[in-house]
């Protein structure tokens, strides 16, 4: 009996897990129309409102005033 490579994949430890592979060309397409979509440029700008709401406050100093 022959046993594998050192380089062969180690067999899958969960029996109920399978490989899926996806066409590039597929997914390269669905990406260009996610980008010219409105509902993926709303994404965008949520993501960047609640970046916002996590962000530190920054300090603010009192300017002196010359007198």
């Amino acid at each position: 009996m022959k046993t594998p490579p050192a380089s062969a994949p180690a067999p899958a430890t969960n029996p109920g897990l399978t490989e899926v592979r996806y066409s590039l060309p597929d997914l390269l397409r669905e990406i260009a129309q996610e980008r010219t979509s409105q509902t993926f440029a709303m994404e965008k700008l949520e993501q960047a409102e609640i970046g916002k709401l996590f962000s530190q406050p920054r300090k603010r100093r009192a300017l002196k005033s010359r007198q």
